[in-house]
């Protein structure tokens, strides 16, 4: 009977993807995040709060920051707990749990990331499978008249700034990966138009969604663009440039574009940093303003794409301290640590968009009264990537 037990127990032990972890300040603030969330949530399948499998681009926002230490580190841990979540969401014919393409939904693009590295390492067929699929699902994605990816099939004639990381850097690996020179046009086009049409020429920021259509609620009737500058959506815009660089060939023609269209961006968010703090504001240009307040993942996002652009030479090397600030900010305002090392972020808005049901009229107090969350997964990915960039 001991033996059975003993058996059991080994079984159990190895089929967990995780066990109880060492957190120390010695460790870099990649890894003790990445721990951090291991040890919140030792089935990856149940992280992002949920109670049943998703897939969603919260785990691969999460699993790819986790993924970018694994290579830091070369600790198999990592990739382990990276696996076990597609392993279980991906069956052996390549069909994905709790997906609909029919959907048409851009934010089910974004899971993918991670799968072109755990095929390089796994070799598991399903894993391509499950790019293909996903490859032709932004062949069929419904386009407005100009070419850009609706957010989502029931969200006709919108794009979100959300759209723009849930999509172009999948899409831009698929292409370096296989040779497609010719569909990076596409990738920039879909960047490209949300600057052109969503940014505000007096701010110099971007506004959270555009419908080409101009007839939802929240839609200026002249613009089509909703009310207010979100800061997260400005987030999700920053991150798509940068990590779409990684892919897009520098020789194309498109290529600077994005770099201005980053130098840009960065110049307009300089200029409503708190300057006390160093961060953030929720609605970024009224910090002022009763209600609103500094928020995690929006200050991450930017200060992420700040530094990842200074290290790669997109943006003036004067951005290396403005970073540096930000991020000693970022440590100061929001990242708690507890007695056994766990680190948490605080003061992250946990979702947020346009229309549905009930309605989200994208207003400033719509803004400011939605849940705020501690170690939600859209602010403790981004710190993941931050970090690593903060270490280079």
């Amino acid at each position: 009977m001991k033996s059975l037990l003993l058996s059991i127990l080994a079984l159990l032990t190895a089929c967990s993807p995780v066990t109880s972890q060492v957190i120390s300040e010695d460790q870099k603030w990649s890894e003790r995040m990445a721990l951090s969330i291991m040890e919140r949530n030792p089935d990856p399948v149940y992280m992002d709060f949920r109670d049943e499998p998703k897939w969603e681009y919260t785990f691969g926002l999460v699993l790819k920051s986790i993924e970018k230490v694994w290579k830091a580190t070369g600790d198999d841990q990592y990739l382990e707990y990276i696996d076990a979540y597609y392993d279980f969401m991906i069956e052996e014919d390549g069909t994905i749990k709790k997906y609909d393409i029919t959907n048409f939904n851009i934010d089910r693009i974004a899971p993918g990331r991670p799968l072109f590295a755990l095929y390089d390492e796994t070799g598991k067929e399903k894993y391509k499978d499950a790019i293909e699929q996903l490859r032709y699902h932004l062949k069929y994605q419904p386009r407005n008249h100009l070419g850009g990816f609706w957010h989502k099939h029931r969200y006709q004639w919108q794009m979100w700034l959300d759209g723009a990381y849930m999509g172009a850097p999948f899409y831009a690996e698929y292409n370096q990966r296989n040779g497609d020179y010719e569909s990076f046009d596409d990738v920039a086009l879909q960047l490209k138009l949300m600057f052109e049409y969503m940014r505000d020429p007096g701010t110099g920021l971007l506004y959270h969604g555009w419908d080409q259509s101009k007839t939802q609620s929240w839609a200026n009737p002249e613009t089509g663009l909703s009310p207010n500058f979100w800061g997260r959506a400005m987030g999700w815009y920053a991150m798509a440039i940068v990590d779409v660089l990684d892919y897009f060939p520098e020789n194309h023609p498109q290529h600077d574009d994005l770099t201005i269209i980053l130098e840009e961006l960065v110049e307009a968010l300089e200029k409503y940093q708190d300057e006390e703090s160093g961060v953030w504001y929720q609605v970024v240009d009224q910090g002022d303003r009763e209600g609103n307040y500094l928020e995690a993942s929006a200050s991450i996002m930017f200060t992420y794409a700040i530094k990842k652009g200074a290290n790669e030479g997109y943006l003036d090397e004067s951005y290396h301290d403005f970073a540096e600030e930000a991020f000693q900010g970022i440590l100061d305002e929001f990242i708690e640590v507890d007695e056994d090392g766990l680190v948490s972020i605080n003061h992250a808005c946990a979702v947020a968009g346009l229309g549905g049901d009930p309605y989200r009229d994208g207003t400033y107090e719509y803004y400011v009264n939605e849940r705020i969350q501690v170690n939600d997964t859209k602010a403790t990915g981004p710190f993941i990537k931050l970090s690593l960039e903060m270490d280079r």
